[in-house]
């Protein structure tokens, strides 16, 4: 990854949707040059896509939870990690180290739909063993964004 990739990057990072005319002033490089340097970038999986973020609450869903699911010494986390990533609730499923679990982020329209979740995911489930949520009372940073220092 060359200085010019990252100069690129930092820049997409920030503003997807920027021009790529605009690029190419930024970094002093012709936008012909820029084009195939994303193009190559997106091709060998260094660019993965471009999102368009939404603001959550405006469309209802202001509640945003941490869900701690501990699983049974017996149970296939593969198949629980499939079940969990269906929901349109759940926005993050990550495996973490130490006991058998899962944390997973939720986004729910308040305490009654993250409390419907909990009852569904434990009743439809098998094999999760006990749960332990953390609700986010304020969020200081959010950020799709990895540092390319």
């Amino acid at each position: 990854m060359d200085n010019t990739n990252l100069k690129i990057l930092r820049i997409l990072q920030k503003k997807a949707r920027i021009p790529n005319i605009e690029v190419s002033r930024l970094i002093n490089l012709a936008p012909s040059a820029v084009l195939e340097r994303i193009r190559k970038m997106e091709i060998n999986g260094i660019i993965s896509g471009y999102e368009v973020r939404l603001n959550p609450e405006r469309f209802g869903y202001p509640l945003v939870s941490f869900i701690q699911i501990h699983l049974t010494p017996e149970c296939d986390h593969r198949h629980v990690a499939d079940l969990l990533g269906v929901r349109d609730e759940i926005l993050e499923v990550h495996f973490v180290a130490g006991e058998d679990c899962f944390m997973i982020k939720t986004r729910t329209s308040g305490t009654q739909q993250l409390n419907d979740l909990l009852r569904d995911l434990t009743a439809s489930i098998s094999g999760i063993s006990k749960t332990r949520t953390f609700v986010v009372l304020s969020t200081q940073k959010e950020t799709g964004q990895i540092p390319l220092d």
